[in-house]
């Protein structure tokens, strides 16, 4: 029987790094198959000024690659449900993901198959050659410019609040259906994050817990912030990269919904709160910024504010969450 490799992304503007990703994976068995993200999703991973070219083309482009012998195009975030359906015998990632953030590391494990993670080639990767080809001298940056403080923070808030209304709405309805399909089940939302979201993640759950603006009833709901014996003791045992993803394995059980934070995306203990609410069977929101393509890439429906400044981030993460509770109330009155 034909040992199969799968390997997936968004493989948007193919360059050598995707290349020598490519002839390596295809090397470990006698069939590769690329799962590629589907325009939607590429959108919802990496923000609304991707994909470069259409899902069509993406694939007819690793089709024409010696080593690619099968392109499945999926539209979810994630390809879990792809790698179950195909049920590879190795299962391969870039060396930007560790072995323990692969989706779909631990189904190829219990099988007896290989979960591998090939490292980069150096000084490659699509954002690097999309961002060298652009003339960023032609306009200023919509972060970070220079001027009088006040007038360029509000200025960068306009703009930032104008581009998430225009590209936002849908995923943020998307997320709050699932944080109202759990409430509905019975089942809980959990919410993490560090600092300053650490502390939108206390709100939130407080909000749910308590109320927002109109009278309902409780909700379940645990911010994985609060309680300092669990986190210095989960910290002291086990590591600060497991404070929460210790409380995800001990009160997450199958249905609920992990709200993930993280301003930069790569948050490594929101990470493996994600991979652990995954093993368990929840859903997962992802809530970031510009660069947050590795939170997104692993959440059922992710929100990326479009900025790269945290405090930008940070304003917009508040006034989605509160519009969530008004959506929440507006389905438990």
């Amino acid at each position: 029987m034909a040992k199969k490799v799968f390997t997936n992304g968004c493989f948007d503007v193919l360059h050598p790094g995707h290349i020598a990703l490519l002839r390596q994976a295809r090397a470990l068995g006698d069939k590769l198959i690329v799962g590629i993200n589907s325009d939607r999703s590429v959108r919802a991973i990496k923000g609304t000024s991707r994909p470069i070219f259409a899902e069509a083309d993406r694939r007819s482009m690793l089709l024409n690659l010696r080593s690619v012998d099968e392109v499945v195009i999926f539209d979810q975030q994630t390809p879990e449900e792809l790698i179950r359906e195909i049920s590879p015998d190795v299962l391969v990632k870039g060396g930007d993901w560790r072995i323990d953030e692969i989706v779909g590391g631990q189904f190829v494990k219990d099988r007896g198959g290989d979960v591998v993670s090939i490292p980069l080639l150096a000084g490659y990767s699509s954002t690097n050659v999309i961002e060298s080809m652009q003339d960023l001298s032609s306009s200023p940056p919509a972060d970070g410019r220079p001027g009088e403080p006040i007038t360029r923070s509000l200025n960068e808030h306009r703009e930032t609040l104008e581009a998430v209304i225009a590209n936002l709405t849908d995923a943020i309805r998307e997320s709050a259906e699932l944080i109202i399909n759990t409430f509905k089940t019975g089942n809980k939302v959990l919410v993490c994050g560090n600092g300053g979201s650490a502390a939108d993640a206390q709100h939130l759950a407080a909000e749910f817990v308590g109320r927002y603006e109109t009278e309902r009833r409780s909700l379940p709901s645990v911010a994985l912030t609060t309680d300092t014996s669990a986190l210095t003791a989960i910290g002291n045992d086990y590591g600060f990269d497991r404070v929460f993803a210790r409380q995800v394995e001990g009160l997450a059980v199958k249905g609920d919904c992990l709200i993930a934070i993280s301003t930069s995306g790569s948050s490594s203990n929101v990470i493996a709160a994600v991979m652990e609410a995954r093993r368990k069977g929840c859903t997962v929101i992802g809530l970031t910024g510009g660069t947050g393509k590795k939170l997104a890439s692993l959440a059922d429906s992710s929100i990326l504010i479009p900025s790269t400044r945290t405090a930008r981030v940070q304003e917009f993460h508040i006034t989605i969450a509160h519009i969530w509770c008004e959506l929440v109330d507006e389905a438990f009155q």
